[in-house]
């Protein structure tokens, strides 16, 4: 073979997995809107006032015969999808690595996802029921395709090159949610000039993240390629698959090591944006108008955020810039502790300062964990990464409400979540992640 065909074929090889990364970007432009719009803006206020509707004098409403407050129905069918996720996703993944067949299994989980979340334009009078089931459905599916289209990572971007991969994909998100959050809010606020009820509108701004999610699949599902295994078991049922998993991981105590700083500062990072609307609206006395801004400021920003840590991480690789994220982090809520209330000036620099930490963390920690994970075993070990993600991430609301319980002070519950990025911090600096990447069996890269 001459040293054009050869250098042919290596251009040809770059262009095909230049195409393959391009089409990966899409499924997070793709679903995020879900995450956005539906999970975080509209779902919750608008399931728990059909609840409140369908709820009897006592004010509880009653799936299966089981008495349910009205006002914690979203947050049980939220907690429900989560089990769901947790006996779904290691079948998935390990079906998904014994056959190399992971794109059907992405188009399943994106369609079923897509279709519930779409079928919440039905949301409407007492309906509740109908909302939970969706959201059980739409919340589940999006965890199995998230670990899908994670576990593509190290199989389309080099050592090099995975954190900007990353980065990039969590832009795309992110700038998705902000441009689909910007349209709902247009019709949502102005719905009378519509000719459509604020109740409609919402219904619209539900259904039109499925539709997205569902068009924009096409995408990936179109550019992605399956690989061939070199492993046949069969998948074992859920349970068994997880503790089949957790054995396996055991192999790789540095890799678990890495998993549980992370499973620590993501409950931070997670509980922080739950609760932070909780804090605008009860201790600072901010309107919802003025949370649904920075809501969107936190989108738009955490794009730029994305970006400008995966260009650190080139320079000073994953690890410390993760680090540097962490004390960013930090400094972030202790600068929300001092928080004039009524200011909503003060409130948009905090949520800048969310957005802008919170793309690159998250991204990062992504691509980071793709280089630990044993070659062969991609959705199976994603399938725990993101169970840390998703079905762990209760310490933090826990300790939030615990310590307002205690003290009758959200500045107290909002500053008590710092313990979460100081242990994360330790446990992560602890990590020897070269080591890790070697005992995985992968290549280390020059800069981690």
């Amino acid at each position: 073979m001459g040293i054009d065909t050869v250098r042919t074929a290596g251009a040809d090889e770059t262009a095909d997995r230049r195409r393959e990364q391009r089409g990966w970007y899409f499924y997070d432009w793709a679903c995020s809107v879900y995450s956005t719009s539906v999970l975080t803006v509209f779902l919750g206020p608008y399931l728990t006032s059909v609840a409140k509707s369908a709820a009897d004098a006592d004010g509880y409403v009653h799936p299966l015969g089981v008495p349910v407050r009205a006002g914690s129905f979203f947050a049980y069918a939220v907690s429900l999808s989560v089990i769901a996720a947790v006996l779904v996703m290691p079948l998935v993944g390990a079906a998904a690595d014994r056959t190399g067949r992971k794109k059907p299994l992405l188009a399943a989980a994106a369609y079923v996802g897509a279709a519930a979340t779409t079928g919440m334009f039905f949301l409407s009078g007492d309906r509740y029921l109908l909302g939970g089931v969706l959201l059980v459905v739409a919340n589940a599916a999006q965890s199995v395709g998230m670990m899908l289209y994670n576990s593509y990572l190290p199989q389309i971007a080099g050592p090099e090159e995975r954190d900007a991969v990353s980065s990039r994909g969590w832009a795309f998100g992110y700038a998705a949610g902000s441009l689909v959050l910007i349209a709902n809010l247009v019709l949502y606020s102005g719905h009378d000039s519509f000719g459509v009820s604020q109740t409609m509108a919402v219904r619209i701004c539900l259904a039109s993240a499925g539709l997205w999610w569902g068009a924009f699949t096409l995408i990936p599902l179109a550019r992605l390629r399956d690989r061939r295994s070199a492993q046949r078991e069969a998948a074992l049922p859920g349970m068994r698959q997880l503790a089949a998993t957790v054995r396996d991981m055991r192999r790789h105590p540095l890799t678990v090591a890495f998993l549980l700083a992370y499973l620590v500062y993501n409950d931070g990072i997670q509980t922080v944006i739950s609760q932070a609307s909780v804090y605008g609206s009860e201790e600072l006395g901010l309107d919802q108008s003025t949370l649904i801004t920075a809501v969107l400021l936190v989108q738009v920003l955490a794009v730029a955020g994305a970006l400008a840590m995966g260009r650190l991480a080139r320079t000073y690789g994953a690890k410390r810039t993760i680090l540097g994220s962490l004390i960013a982090w930090t400094l972030t809520l202790g600068a929300g502790y001092f928080l004039p209330a009524k200011a909503p000036l003060f409130f948009f620099v905090l949520a800048a300062g969310i957005g802008l930490v919170l793309g690159g963390s998250q991204a990062l920690s992504r691509s980071l964990f793709s280089h630990l994970v044993p070659p062969g075993k991609e959705a199976e070990y994603f399938s725990a990464y993101e169970l840390s993600d998703r079905g762990m991430s209760w310490l933090g609301p826990l300790l939030f409400g615990v310590t307002y319980q205690l003290t009758g002070s959200y500045r107290s519950a909002i500053i008590s979540l710092v313990a979460f990025f100081a242990i994360g911090f330790v446990l992560l600096a602890r990590v020897p992640v070269r080591r890790a990447i070697g005992d995985a069996g992968n290549p280390v890269p020059e800069r981690i």
